[in-house]
């Protein structure tokens, strides 16, 4: 056989394949067995047959042969497209005759109230002069604990206080969530020589019973000032002073003699809360506890407690937000109800 008459078989079925009527995927499956096929298939068949073409043109027809294959693969594509095409079309409940929808309004997001009452007070401590740090969630029990001046057998080093990582060893130290915000300290002053002027806002873990006022995680703002001549005076100051800013001018509220291994001497602020519907008109909430920094935590840390004196303090950012705008309920913080939230 020659190659016009080789070409022409070409020609003929590229003119097949494209007038090739494909309306559905049975034809479409036998048009790819009809011209594809590695058996029965034309296509097929005329490379076989190219061994019959004179060599100088076996280039040209095998050219040929392969633009032939595209062909009908492309047809092939095409068919199998406007099938699914069309389906769709069938399946959709679209009706065009209908007027336009106007969207439904996107509604706008806002900051958490939690997350509004931290940048609040750290907004507050910047306009103080304080700068902002942060520390690890995860502490070793040094900084947790032994740095702070707990002795070993404090309570709050027992499981029933403290989250652990992993299984203390038996000396009852280990890898824990952080149970205050107040290892930031220790990491600060191992780094930073006096004097300091510090706030560090975090999440802190403990392994307390849920209820209105207590939660088991929450959010703390550890304030730390290390210098010379520092008191508890400035420290009573500093924290009044804050309330105002927070709450108002005519913020009530009062310190009470307290106890912390790392504060001597230490105190518990507390905010009247305001509400009518309770005998006496009110109740005081503590919101923060607060002291002179422990000569040894100093010690620790290779500060001179003969030359520098500190004092601290770690606030409950919840109980803030709580008192600011007269949630009653720590819990609702934490529950993701979006009736609760769209009011803040």
């Amino acid at each position: 056989m020659d190659t016009m008459t080789l070409r022409d078989e070409i020609d003929a079925l590229s003119q097949e394949i494209e007038a090739a009527d494909l309306p559905s995927a049975d034809e479409i499956e036998a048009f790819r067995i009809r011209t594809l096929g590695r058996k029965s298939g034309a296509i097929t068949a005329l490379f076989g047959r190219i061994t019959e073409v004179e060599p100088s043109e076996r280039g040209k027809t095998g050219q040929a042969l392969n633009a032939l294959k595209q062909q009908a693969e492309a047809r092939i594509e095409l068919a199998q497209a406007a099938l699914t095409s069309s389906d769709g079309a069938e399946r959709t409940d679209l009706d065009l005759t209908l007027p336009g929808r106007v969207p439904a309004p996107v509604e706008p997001g806002s900051l958490h109230p939690l997350t509004q009452t931290l940048e609040e007070i750290k907004g507050i401590f910047r306009h103080f002069g304080f700068d902002v740090a942060e520390g690890p969630e995860i502490e070793d029990d040094w900084h947790n604990f032994t740095a702070l001046n707990f002795p070993p057998e404090h309570p709050a080093r027992d499981m029933q206080d403290t989250l652990f990582v992993e299984p203390p060893p038996p000396d009852g130290r280990g890898i824990v969530m952080r149970t205050h915000t107040s290892p930031a300290q220790i990491r600060i002053m191992e780094q930073q020589a006096p004097p300091i002027r510090v706030i560090v806002p975090g999440r802190v873990y403990r392994n307390e019973a849920i209820s209105y006022k207590s939660y088991c995680l929450f959010h703390q703002i550890e304030g730390l000032v290390v210098d010379e001549h520092a008191t508890f005076a400035d420290l009573k100051e500093m924290l009044h002073v804050f309330a105002q800013a927070l709450f108002g001018d005519d913020v009530k509220m009062r310190f009470r003699p307290s106890f912390f291994p790392f504060t001597e001497p230490s105190a518990e602020v507390d905010i009247w809360w305001a509400d009518e519907t309770i005998e006496g008109g009110g109740r005081w909430m503590e919101i923060l506890g607060c002291g002179m920094v422990d000569p040894n935590v100093l010690e620790a840390v290779d500060i001179d407690p003969e030359r520098y004196t500190g004092y601290a303090w770690g606030m409950g950012v919840e109980r803030m937000a709580m008192l600011k705008y007269g949630v009653d309920d720590i819990r609702l913080f934490y529950e993701n109800d979006t009736r609760f939230l769209k009011q803040f």
